[in-house]
């Protein structure tokens, strides 16, 4: 899970959901918060930025309703490849090694380490 900056302008006339909203569906376009990056919990996000519990649930489940994010019960809510289905592939080849990671006990660095290397054989 990582920690997302955001900043919301209490003056505009644009409601703090919608500036949620915005802000998360433009770092998923750019790419900044990619396919399978587990949001923060609602509760934890909304203490970040100063806002009701509520205001960030109506933009998460606006964002759901999009197709760019996918709440996993007690897995969070995670950003979704969002119909690339490119990246959907290397979503699910990226959850499937990391599935085979943990069961073999793999650190999580050294597992990273794994990947960095057979990307840079692959870019050869």
């Amino acid at each position: 899970m990582i920690t997302i900056d955001l900043a919301i302008d209490g003056a505009s006339p644009v409601p703090p959901y919608e500036q949620v909203r915005r802000q998360l569906a433009g770092r998923i376009a750019d790419g900044d918060l990619a396919a399978g990056t587990r949001l923060p919990p609602v509760r934890r996000l909304a203490d970040d930025v100063g806002l009701a519990v509520n205001t960030v649930a109506r933009a998460y489940r606006e964002l759901e309703a999009a197709g760019l994010v996918e709440t996993r019960g007690r897995g969070g809510t995670v950003v979704t490849s969002a119909g690339d289905s490119a990246r959907l592939e290397v979503q699910k080849a990226a959850e499937v090694f990391a599935m085979t990671a943990r069961a073999v006990g793999l650190d999580p660095d050294e597992a990273l380490r794994i990947v960095g290397a057979a990307l840079r054989v692959a870019a050869e």
